[in-house]
């Protein structure tokens, strides 16, 4: 608002409102989740199977599509936080999907060519919409009161639950588009998530601002540039100084680890008892347990306290691992065991998030939350494709049981952070 007179030009300055800010930006991070998750899923329904194609129906090495996918969006983390740190969050989530558009369409080439390493190639670069996906909750955390930050990330997870679920059901039409122009059975889905990806660049582009980084002054232009391994160091320093922000990392990567490793085998473990034409509808029930039930686990977060809730988390994380071993060749005990899988690891992710994101200080947040997911998703890669090797050479239960062990290491960090948070009697 300008006023001219004897007294020359004064401007009224109005301060941006923090919370309408809020809303905006939580509706974008919407927008852009269901066609990011939607081509992610529907990638991972037909990864493990192309690859297993591409091997000549080797299943030790089929778990590697998923492994470079997980890897690439790790090695991707620091960098990324890094980059949004002195650009925004909205040159960052651009970039990230960006390149996982073009990473879907080198893997489906690869694919196409029958040539495994560039399959791999492409698996790695489209790392970068998972890394895309994954930042999307901080960027919801960015503006949110220390109260409202669990339900705030939570409600930017559950939406892509239309995203997630859906693009393993439409995974069959998306092959049979891509078999009626000539291309191999697995390959069409490959052609759709890059599509995918660009409509959630596009969302991103059009309507993240002001940044949010921005508007609560965590970004800087004149960052110092350090070296990605100098990152990790100075962060990893930060959390273990931090009373809750271990508990944190520890729930985010147990969770991740232990879901990806039994998640990436089951198509190949139902395909060798003549169920792989179910697997699509397995996980993308398993994908409804890890987002649709996000707003009421953020409330729960929020209610029970983020330590009791990594704790449940991590109970309901073995109860589905447990209920996958003892389906044997059941179908509808595997639809069970990967939907508990599925709310388990939503549990671990979101608490965990939370924890970390507000047990930090705010000037170290973003790279310590660059390096939790480097940490988070290498170790789901390094279980994606190990989890090949130990489901052909020890059977798909003693991966389970691996991961049902995970979960109870979890379990008993939580509790050991619960007795130290309880108040000393004299």
């Amino acid at each position: 608002m300008d006023r001219t007179g004897g007294f020359g030009r004064m401007t009224i300055v109005v301060e941006p409102d923090h919370s309408v800010l809020q809303r905006r930006t939580l509706r974008t991070l919407r927008l852009a989740q269901v066609p990011g998750q939607a081509a992610v899923a529907g990638v991972v329904a037909v990864g493990a199977l192309l690859a297993k194609d591409l091997l000549h129906g080797n299943d030790r090495f089929a778990g590697s599509g998923g492994a470079a996918f997980t890897l690439g969006s790790a090695f991707l983390a620091v960098p990324l936080s890094a980059f949004m740190r002195r650009r925004g969050r909205r040159p960052g989530l651009m970039f990230a999907f960006g390149l996982g558009a073009v990473g879907a369409l080198v893997a489906g080439a690869g694919g196409q060519l029958r040539s495994f390493p560039l399959f791999l190639v492409g698996m790695v670069c489209f790392g970068g919409a998972q890394a895309a996906t994954l930042q999307g909750r901080y960027v919801a955390a960015d503006l949110a009161r220390d109260e409202h930050r669990a339900k705030a990330i939570a409600s930017v997870v559950v939406v892509g639950t239309l995203g997630a679920v859906f693009g393993p059901i439409l995974t069959p039409f998306e092959k049979a588009a891509g078999e009626a122009v000539g291309l191999d059975e697995y390959i069409g889905p490959f052609f759709f998530a890059s599509m995918l990806l660009l409509v959630a660049l596009a969302v991103i582009a059009k309507l993240l601002r002001p940044d949010p980084l921005a508007v609560n002054g965590q970004l800087d232009p004149h960052a110092e540039r350090v070296r990605p391994l100098t990152q990790v160091r100075l962060s990893a320093g930060v959390i273990r100084v931090s009373h809750l922000a271990p508990l944190g990392l520890f729930a985010m990567v147990i969770s991740q680890t232990a879901m990806v490793a039994v998640m990436t085998m089951t198509p190949s473990h139902m395909a060798d008892h003549g169920h792989s034409d179910l697997s699509a509808y397995v996980i993308a029930l398993h994908i409804a347990g890890m987002y649709a039930f996000a707003p009421f686990v953020g409330v729960f977060v929020a209610r029970v306290g983020q330590v009791r809730a990594v704790m449940i988390g991590s109970v309901v994380l073995a109860s589905g691992t447990v209920v996958s071993v003892v389906a044997g060749y059941v179908p509808s005990l595997i639809f069970i065991g990967l939907f508990l899988l599925g709310i388990g690891w939503n549990v671990g992710l979101i608490a965990g998030s939370s924890m970390l994101t507000g047990a930090v200080p705010p000037q170290a947040r973003v790279e310590v939350q660059g390096t939790a997911d480097l940490t988070m998703s290498f170790c789901g890669g390094m279980a994606a494709f190990a989890s090949g090797f130990v489901k052909q050479g020890l059977g798909f239960h003693v991966l389970a049981n691996a991961a049902t062990l995970l979960a109870g290491v979890l379990l008993v960090l939580a509790y050991m952070q619960a007795l130290r948070n309880r108040p000393r009697v004299a």
